[in-house]
């Protein structure tokens, strides 16, 4: 899942439909919820870029993507249409029966390639398309008070191998070894984008804690 991140759906289909831009996808969503079709889904289009997923790297060559006609964090970033979250989840279900895929490998730009990109960002309704049986999500409600940071950025011990490890093990590709660097923030600013959208940031607290151990209890990691 992407957001096209430019001003006008106009300018979006022009750079994907340019081959000296080399991006591409195989949909694109318009905010009134038309779809295009871009690329055919048995053809490899340029949507992922430099990426790793579950261990498995240049994830253009086995999946599909979709864009969401939105301006994006650096042109106004704003709610996905009401349109568009009906035809996505229309769409994804569709290619989720005709392929098998797994729901753990439903995933936003931002979660396979963390330190490169934000979309489709924090405004995307991850819950909604799970209720539909499109990806995962969790039932862990926030309750967020000061002082709930576990760990941060910065420290080098076992607690910060911990979040790492279970980082990893939900798919996320990241280096096990203990120091909270900027590498790390990225795939926890990540996580949160996704599965805590309540507060974005690069802290590891009790909500992301309870919410990443409650999604490694779904996928049997726990």
């Amino acid at each position: 899942m992407h957001y096209t991140g430019m001003k006008t759906a106009e300018a979006a289909l022009k750079r994907m439909c340019d081959p000296e831009a080399q991006v591409s996808a195989h949909y694109m969503i318009c905010k009134n919820g038309d779809v295009i079709n871009l690329v055919d889904e048995s053809k490899r289009a340029w949507h992922a870029g430099i990426s790793c997923w579950r261990g498995i790297a240049s994830l253009n060559d086995i999946s599909i993507g979709i864009e969401m006609e939105n301006p994006g964090h650096e042109f106004g970033y704003e709610p996905f249409t009401e349109e568009q979250m009906v035809s996505v989840k229309k769409l994804a279900k569709d290619i989720i029966d005709r392929h098998g895929i797994e729901a753990r490998n439903v995933v936003g730009h931002s979660d396979i390639a963390p330190s490169r990109k934000d979309d489709p960002g924090e405004l995307f309704d991850w819950q909604g398309l799970a209720e539909e049986g499109i990806g995962l999500w969790h039932d862990v409600k926030k309750v967020w008070r000061g002082g709930d940071i576990l760990v941060e950025p910065g420290k080098e011990d076992v607690d910060v191998a911990r979040v790492q490890k279970m980082l990893s093990d939900y798919g996320y590709h990241i280096r096990v070894d203990g120091y909270y660097g900027s590498k790390t923030e990225d795939v926890v600013k990540a996580f949160k984008r996704h599965f805590v959208p309540e507060q974005v940031n690069v802290y590891w607290d009790k909500l992301a804690e309870e919410r990443m151990k409650k999604l490694l209890s779904m996928i049997g990691k726990v």
